[in-house]
């Protein structure tokens, strides 16, 4: 008899025990979406407010910049020879109007001498770990790059013009890369690379890194945003928000960066700590800094998530929302007043 129960007994055993490991592993997966997906406050809804007359005039700088580099420059890349020196020249050039010193940082990229550039807001306490904000300026081969990426690069020369006189307690070095497109893209020659292992070497402390990739295309269409599975689930399907992508280890400045900006612009926002190999999640300069250990994000559009013209001869600065673009650069500047405040 009492081996007769022991037998009919163990495969109910077994049952709990595949039960309790299937409730582990669901719960293992819920706290991780929930980590991943769950950022503070609440994303702006319903409709935008006016632009101000100082916003509308910033929407026309940005345009300006958008639209010198995609269509007076073109194609930026190391193919269209003096395309590269065309914009370094540029950008080099609103840099000193703003009343920076330019730095530039040289080397060798295939046979050909390329740069990536910098300049430094000092600030008010030394040792204190840097904030970088950075584009890259180059575009993929047969495309003008409006969205990608030269509306980062204007945000980012409007970003260092705005925030001129601040006087902040951690530096905040402005940064426009070069070489983050393909072929170059995640190599030893991927300008952000360079650059991220030279402050490396150099012992350089960074509190924080913001990519800026692609920041111009907006739309309310039912179904125009895409994501990687599974994140459909938790996001809307409407690309009329601006993202913020980080890692795992990036999580904490992501959550802050989104607070901020949360807090002081009147603009949708989502923001996703993901596993870095995710499709998209490392899809910029930020990688590269990931690589050195330094935090760092991604503030973007969502590039080929939403844009359909990502990578395309039709990616050009009349298909992109300046009016919007300008709610992000004025909650971006906000954002980095609060990380190098910190």
């Amino acid at each position: 008899m009492l081996e007769s129960i022991s037998t009919s007994t163990a495969p109910n055993w077994k049952l709990r025990i595949v039960l309790a490991a299937l409730i582990v592993m669901l719960v293992a997966v819920v706290v991780f979406l929930w980590r991943m997906t769950q950022m503070p406050l609440r994303s702006f809804r319903g409709p935008l407010p006016a632009l101000s007359t100082t916003q509308s005039e910033l929407a026309s700088r940005l345009a300006e910049h958008v639209k010198y580099l995609s269509a007076t420059i073109g194609e930026r890349n190391v193919d269209p020879v003096g395309s590269l020196q065309a914009t370094t020249d540029y950008l080099r050039r609103n840099l000193v109007h703003a009343g920076y010193s330019v730095r530039e940082q040289s080397y060798n990229a295939g046979g050909d001498a390329v740069s990536n550039l910098e300049v430094e807001l000092v600030g008010s306490s030394s040792g204190e770990g840097i904030v970088v904000v950075g584009a890259h300026y180059d575009s993929v081969a047969g495309t003008v790059g409006a969205d990608d990426n030269a509306t980062g690069v204007a945000a980012t020369l409007e970003l260092a013009r705005l925030l001129r006189a601040s006087k902040l307690r951690r530096a905040v070095r402005f940064v426009f890369f070069v070489n983050e497109e393909p072929p170059f893209f995640q190599t030893e020659e991927m300008g952000s690379l360079v650059y991220a292992r030279k402050l490396h070497h150099d012992g350089a402390a960074v509190s924080a890194m913001i990519s800026l990739e692609m920041l111009g295309f907006y739309s309310d269409a039912p179904g125009s945003q895409k994501y990687p599975a599974p994140l459909s689930l938790f996001y809307p399907d409407r690309g009329n928000f601006i993202g913020f992508v980080g890692n795992g280890d990036s999580r904490a400045l992501l959550r802050r960066a989104v607070r901020r900006f949360r807090e002081s612009a009147k603009f949708p926002s989502e923001g996703v700590a993901a596993p870095e190999s995710w499709p998209g999640v490392g899809w910029s300069d930020h990688w590269s800094f990931w690589q050195q250990g330094y935090p760092a994000i991604m503030i973007t559009d969502t590039a080929l998530f939403r844009n359909p013209y990502y990578h395309t001869p039709q990616d050009t600065s009349d298909r992109l929302d300046f009016q919007r673009m300008v709610r992000v650069v004025e909650g971006v500047r906000n954002v980095l007043v609060s990380l190098a405040e910190e």
